[in-house]
């Protein structure tokens, strides 16, 4: 207590000086419309620049649970988009044929092999299994190969073994989406007969010929094709809407009516032996 009583009477001169001008200062704001205008104006800028600043700080530490929000929002959005109504001549009810979306992150991926994998923290706990589609809000991203407890690994589209059906969005033609491993965003479409017309830029996206991605899932855009004057099949370069090289979330897709669709196939195939 002797120290502040101390060093008030040792500053009292410049004490006095600094109750005096904050005193003058707001006799001034009060009784001159203009300093007070200018007053509050500053007022408000220095609070907007605080809680600017606390807002900044208080979203970086939110930021991991607003991700977790739009990962959980972006796959109601997908479920729904998966299971809509088809709008045919003949309606079918969307329960018949539906998906099953589950959001998962990718933790380790490979794009500079022949045989590319990814790998994502959820497994047959998870009610992951082989032969589940595997995509981003990008695009696709693989197939499902082998399951753990906890953790999946994903045949990337990247990958020489990879073969899967896609089509031309505006004609429906369809063929086989390869990779040839010359560049890790571009990938082929095989089994497109020369009577197609091409244009550069033409959006291609999954074909209905798979019971693993639901139709229309986005893949890329053709870059460039050729056609050999003996061949009877395009030669087409399709550019990845996907960045292989920066991914970080998945939603895994569980075809709800696969089961029984291979099954029908597989009684077919017996027929025919």
């Amino acid at each position: 207590m002797q120290r502040i009583i101390d060093f008030i009477l040792r500053y009292r001169t410049f004490i006095l000086f600094l109750f005096l001008l904050f005193l003058s200062l707001i006799l001034t704001v009060r009784s001159h419309s203009y300093h007070r205008s200018k007053f509050f104006n500053s007022a408000n800028w220095i609070s907007g620049v605080v809680y600017n600043s606390r807002d900044n700080i208080t979203s970086y530490f939110k930021l991991k649970e607003e991700n977790t929000f739009l990962l959980e929002e972006n796959n109601r959005l997908r479920h729904l988009l998966f299971n809509r109504p088809f709008t045919d001549s003949v309606a079918i009810d969307s329960s018949e044929v539906g998906y099953e979306i589950l959001p998962a992150r990718i933790i380790k991926n490979s794009y500079a092999q022949s045989e590319n994998y990814l790998t994502i923290n959820k497994g047959y706990s998870h009610g992951i299994s082989q032969d589940m589609g595997v995509i981003t809000s990008t695009g696709i991203l693989g197939i499902v190969e082998h399951s753990t407890k906890n953790y999946s690994a994903i045949q990337s589209v990247l990958n020489t073994k990879s073969n899967i059906n896609a089509k031309i969005q505006n004609t429906n033609h369809f063929g086989s989406l390869t990779w040839n491993t010359d560049r890790y965003d571009v990938v082929q479409l095989e089994d497109i007969p020369r009577l197609v017309t091409l244009t550069v830029g033409d959006t291609i996206v999954t074909g209905a010929m798979s019971s693993i991605f639901p139709e229309g899932v986005p893949i890329g855009v053709v870059m460039d094709f050729k056609l050999e004057t003996s061949a009877s099949f395009y030669t087409i370069n399709v550019g990845l809407f996907n960045d292989m090289t920066n991914l970080s979330t998945a939603y895994v897709i569980t075809n709800l009516s696969k089961t029984e669709i291979e099954e029908l196939e597989s009684n077919i195939a017996d027929e025919q032996e």
